[in-house]
């Protein structure tokens, strides 16, 4: 068996000339240490996923054009690498060319194209039919790409009968939670069943709302785990298929792991859109405050701005609580009063209010000028500005359009407000002492935006109110098959029908990390006029 590396790298979509320097500089790395294969992630010479670039002709052409020029410098060492092949009738595949002396020796499309929850490959790309098995130092290898290994009987099971001691699978496989033992499992069958070992390349990084785990691994005779790469980092993972103490990554915990997941999604989408510095703001209440530690994580502490908007509503608890956190987190905190523009709105529509009691209208006003100051702040210094809703509010439009949704990126808009206490207690579990206040998580949850007002008398207690939105929106139950696992009939019909009436909301909200299986945005397609409420 040959000495191969896993090159778990984190490419830009679009990046030709970066992706492809990367590339070479693992290679390089690789060749030091004696391998005769590093092998390279799924369109890791474009990027994965391209989307709707795949349309442009011209990228296509230059993706081919920096696979050349990658090949040409290729020497001593051979390289799979993942890119978009074309033919001359004008389809386009998913490939992996197999590289070695200055050259393209070989190339795979690959047969099995995923068109499910975030994959639309079918838009794209067509179908490859042939299987690829090659000789490297006497050994016979087969490769494919992805979702390839996923489908039982598909073209792995060719390339083992036409001779294949090893498979390798290049992927590039987006995270959710618990997906890398599900990969691993996944693999254990496969080799299990083909009874050859199996090398599974993987990228990370951050793209839009999608966060890839890496996690790569080699799965040897038996369903053994050979080696593992560590999750969500970059990483040359060396195997020697002959040894055994080859380097097994953990298993990261479920917080653990989605916490990085959040940390690496909201990096990668300010960085690779050129934000250097990010801003929020900061109420004192449990959301913002996970936002800010995870901001504070992903960029330092000084390159975050806090910003805390107090109005008449604001209790001193929440202000005082804001301030220790920025002083814990060592970030800078702005306090910018909103009680005077506020008062001015009011005086501004008082006619037209004139006899009508107070409503959501004066609630939501508050909201939207703290929107238009973190907006201005955006503007004014080229920050990018993090939004704190979570999962349970963004379900039942608990936000205000124009006021706390407003921004550029999302980061727990995937995260349940039950799992924002379970990764808030998780991140205070990290230095010598927590940096979240204690009295932000035993506080009841509220906007402030009315006096004495709390969330729950509006939505109902969220551990309820997560199980109903975790059967509805994950499992797609219907409101009588929730009713029927114990849940009060008019808390789920209330709950469903504020889910299917604020799709308009969800579709104006900017992207964010997905971390479940049916995040809002591309897994769910609900349609905004919609009259189906069974």
């Amino acid at each position: 068996m040959i000495k191969l590396a896993l090159a778990q790298i984190n490419p830009t979509v679009g990046d030709l000339s970066g992706n492809t320097r990367k590339i070479l500089e693992y290679a390089a790395q690789a060749s030091k240490a004696g391998v005769a294969l590093a092998v390279f992630p799924e369109l890791a010479v474009c990027g994965y996923p391209p989307e709707d670039l795949l349309l442009k002709k011209h990228f296509v052409a230059n993706n081919l054009k920096a696979l050349d020029a990658l090949a040409k410098k290729v020497r001593g060492i051979t390289l799979i690498a993942g890119f978009v092949d074309s033919d001359s009738s004008g389809k386009i595949y998913n490939a992996a060319a197999i590289i070695s002396e200055g050259k393209v020796q070989q190339v795979y499309h690959k047969q099995e194209l995923p068109n499910y929850g975030v994959f639309d490959e079918k838009r794209y790309f067509a179908a490859g039919h042939e299987p690829c098995v090659f000789t490297l130092e006497g050994v016979k290898i087969g490769l494919n790409i992805c979702e390839d290994i996923w489908i039982d009987g598909a073209v792995y099971q060719w390339e083992v009968k036409g001779g294949a001691q090893i498979l390798i699978n290049i992927s590039s496989s987006p995270y959710q939670a618990g997906k890398v033992k599900e990969r691993e499992e996944l693999l254990r069958r496969r080799v299990k069943e083909t009874r050859v070992p199996l090398a599974y390349i993987n990228c990370v990084g951050g793209q839009d709302e999608l966060v890839f785990d890496g996690g790569s691994m080699v799965v040897g005779a038996g369903g053994r785990l050979l080696a593992r790469a560590a999750q969500f980092n970059e990483e040359l993972l060396t195997v020697d298929l002959n040894r055994k103490d080859n380097p097994v990554a953990p298993v990261l915990d479920n917080n653990e792991e989605i916490y990085k997941a959040l940390v690496t999604g909201t990096r990668d989408y300010a960085l690779k859109n050129g934000f250097k510095k990010v801003a929020l703001g900061l109420s004192g209440g449990i959301d913002s405050a996970l936002v800010a530690c995870i901001a504070c994580d992903a960029f330092g502490p000084e390159n975050v701005t806090a910003i805390s908007m107090p109005s008449t509503f604001s209790s001193r608890g929440t202000r005082q609580d804001a301030r220790m956190l920025a002083k814990n987190l060592r970030m800078e905190l702005k306090e910018i009063p909103i009680k005077k523009v506020f008062a001015s709105y009011l005086k501004t529509m008082q006619k037209l209010f004139a006899r009508l009691p107070w409503s959501i209208a004066e609630e939501n006003i508050q909201a939207r000028i703290r929107g238009n100051i973190l907006m201005a702040m955006s503007n004014k210094f080229g920050w990018l500005i993090l939004t704190t809703g979570n999962k349970s509010e963004m379900a039942v439009g608990y936000c205000t359009l124009y006021g706390d949704m407003s921004g550029g990126y999302a980061v727990i808009k995937d995260v349940f407000k039950t799992k924002v206490y379970e990764l808030s207690r998780y991140r205070n579990s990290l230095g010598s002492q927590p940096v979240i206040p204690k009295s932000i998580l035993l506080r009841s949850p509220t906007a402030e935006l009315r006096l004495n007002q709390t969330d729950e008398e509006t939505l109902g207690a969220y551990e309820d109110l997560d199980k109903i939105l975790m059967a509805y929106i994950e499992g797609h139950a219907s409101p009588s098959d929730i009713v029927a696992s114990g849940i009060d009939e008019k808390h789920v019909l209330q709950t469903v029908r504020l889910v299917d009436m604020n799709e308009y909301k969800r579709r104006q909200a900017p992207p964010g990390v997905k971390i479940t299986p049916c995040a809002f945005g591309k897994d769910w397609r609900l349609p905004i006029t919609n009259k189906y409420k069974e």
